[in-house]
């Protein structure tokens, strides 16, 4: 059988938040078959034509021969092989041989009309199909895998080809438009992969202390590309912000506080509408600020755009801090309305403020819908580090601490916050390295915790880190106490890795507790544009490059490295200049993972500079 192939393409848009483990879709194709009875044969001098249009030989002069051509019938057919090579005695041999008659029952489509095969060369019934016919359905309402415009909505045919289904939502807010023809989102946010740099995104307001909110809550916008970003913020139906980033620059959005989030010391809560949708026309990079000013109780987040949500999440943070009785939280938003979202308490259960349908325990099943938010408060003794979160539809979910002390029992607290990258993410392999304090000479100590996402994880470290090696569930995690060594951690199944800045008073120079999760050197990039809020002592972005690499901050050529042992990456802290306005950027001619961070008297914020997410470690 001669099959002509039509690729039928399938529409990608950014909108829904396209689910990192969702794997590539294999296209239908619409066959046109031309089904010669016997094998044709055609003896031709070499290079002087073509077979062609089922046994005549076309010569290179145009004319036409059918000399040596056996007679023709058209019969279904199950497989076809061509051969070309020269005959032993002469001449190239073009030979296509049939194998036989297509399988009784099976359906092959003549246009519109569906055609079942009765194993002996024939067909048993055609029917004229209402609407479409695809192999080896038959009549179907639409072909699998087509897609269509129904005003700004994106739909695909479903894979039984019964009907069509919505896929994406052009939104026009993110200058996205269903173009007719392909019934595709078109647009600079179309198509945007699993980048962390997007144009939807779902800023939270985290749990904070009552009393700093003079200080704003804000987000810092980066716009890589070579043309304005408008952004528009939401919170529900309600406008609440807009604004246009130039292209190759920064711009911070301050963004009212959320009372129902931030303020007390519990209960757990569901807050409907809880968080902000900020929606650009094109693709940039946020990060959030909880507040925004330099202060002695804040933290940042690198905030991940919908097309990179998944529905399964680790969640790193901190025990409930009994001294002035402020908690450990995660916090999950929701981008699709009823949207279920299943709640695992790490080791089976921990204290926890129960409340929004999280029970005292910790555990719980809670439906939300587009931009509903659950914070999740520990109770005394309670540290939800290793909780699960499962959701049927993508989800965002932070991790951190109204206000703590790192270790408990060191002065003083400090908010901690982190945005955690879904499971599919993760790593087995990360380096860890610790800040630098603010005078550049020497480190910050951190503590490190390790989760680990399955049953049974094993652990190696290098060098040698005096923790427990085995990980007997999903959830349990180790901690290595304060320390500012420098080492790899290599797993056998994906790893969620937090660092958390000790405070203060532990006797590793100025800055209080942050926080900061690990990027795993595989979604290292090569270039970002962030923001380091220039109030703070000192602004740091931390570089780990693969040794040799030539990397610049600000255009300026970066020479501090050291080795880090013989993982082949070195280390720079480089302080920014505080004079710029805040924006800031870094290239290199590797791949390169950075941190940025801020530190005063009894202050700090923390937070990762981006990764590639579409680079999925193994």
């Amino acid at each position: 059988m001669l099959t002509l192939g039509v690729a039928l393409p399938l529409a990608a848009c950014s909108d829904d938040g396209g689910r990192l483990d969702s794997a590539s879709a294999t296209l239908p194709t619409t066959n046109a078959t031309v089904n010669p009875s016997t094998t044709v044969s055609t003896d031709t001098p070499t290079g002087s034509g073509t077979s062609t249009d089922a046994g005549t030989a076309s010569d290179s002069d145009g004319s036409s021969t059918t000399d040596g051509v056996d007679s023709i019938t058209t019969l279904p057919t199950s497989t076809t092989s061509t051969t070309v090579g020269p005959t032993t005695d002469g001449p190239d041999t073009t030979s296509t041989t049939v194998e036989g008659p297509c399988p009784e029952d099976q359906i092959e489509c003549d246009g519109t009309t569906a055609k079942v095969c009765d194993g002996m060369g024939g067909f048993k019934s055609e029917t004229p199909c209402a609407m479409a016919c695809a192999e080896p359905l038959g009549c179907v309402t639409c072909v699998p895998g087509s897609t269509q415009c129904v005003g700004q909505v994106s739909q695909v045919c479903k894979q039984d080809g019964s009907g069509w289904e919505d896929q994406n939502d052009c939104d026009p807010v993110q200058g996205l438009a269903c173009d007719p023809g392909t019934g595709q989102c078109l647009g600079a946010c179309a198509d945007l992969g699993l980048s962390y740099i997007g144009c939807d995104y779902y800023p939270t307001v985290l749990q904070q202390l009552d009393g700093f909110q003079a200080n704003p809550y804000a987000v810092a916008v980066a716009n890589t590309s070579a043309s304005p970003a408008n952004i528009t913020v939401t919170r529900g139906a309600n406008p609440v912000a807009m604004a246009t980033v130039p292209a190759n620059s920064v711009q911070v959005m301050e963004l009212p506080w959320v009372a129902e989030l931030y303020s007390g010391t519990g209960p757990s809560v569901l807050v409907t509408d809880g968080a902000y949708r900020l929606r650009s026309t094109q693709p940039v990079t946020v990060y959030q600020f909880n507040p925004l000013n330099a202060d002695v109780t804040n933290d940042a987040s690198l905030l991940l755009p919908v097309n990179t949500w998944t529905g399964n999440y680790l969640v790193a943070s901190w025990p409930f801090w009994n001294g002035f009785g402020y908690a450990g939280f995660y916090a999950v938003t929701a981008r699709h309305d009823n949207t279920t979202v299943t709640l695992k308490a790490p080791k089976g259960g921990t204290p926890t403020q129960a409340g929004g349908g999280v029970d005292g325990q910790g555990n719980g099943v809670v439906v939300l819908n587009e931009g509903d938010v659950i914070q999740v408060l520990s109770a005394t003794n309670g540290d939800e580090t290793g909780a699960i979160v499962t959701a049927d539809k993508p989800v965002q979910v932070f991790g951190g601490h109204e206000c703590t002390q790192v270790p408990i029992g060191i002065t003083a607290c400090d908010h901690l916050e982190e945005s955690m990258f879904p499971i599919e993410a993760l790593a087995k392999e990360y380096i860890v390295v610790p800040p630098s304090q603010v005078n550049g000479n020497a480190e910050k100590a951190v503590i490190v915790r390790i989760v680990a996402s399955e049953a049974n994880t094993t652990l190696t470290f290098d060098p040698d880190q005096p923790v427990n090696k085995v990980l007997a569930n999903a959830g349990d995690f180790v901690e290595i106490p304060t320390t500012v060594a420098k080492f790899v951690v290599t797993a056998d199944k994906k790893i969620l890795v937090a660092e958390y800045m000790v405070g203060q008073d532990a006797g590793y120079g100025t800055s209080d507790p942050a926080m900061l999760l690990a990027v795993p050197t595989a979604q290292f990039r090569s270039n970002y544009l962030m923001y380091a809020q220039p109030g703070w002592s000192a602004n740091f972005v931390d570089i780990l490059a693969p040794t040799g690499a030539s990397v610049q901050v600000d255009g300026a050529a970066v020479g501090n490295f050291s080795a880090i042992g013989a993982t082949g990456f070195s280390l720079a802290h480089v302080p920014l200049n505080n004079g710029t306005g805040g924006t800031h950027s870094v290239s290199a001619d590797q791949k390169v993972g950075i941190s940025v961070y801020g530190v005063l008297n009894y202050g700090s914020y923390w937070y990762p500079g981006g990764l590639d997410l579409d680079v999925i470690p193994q």
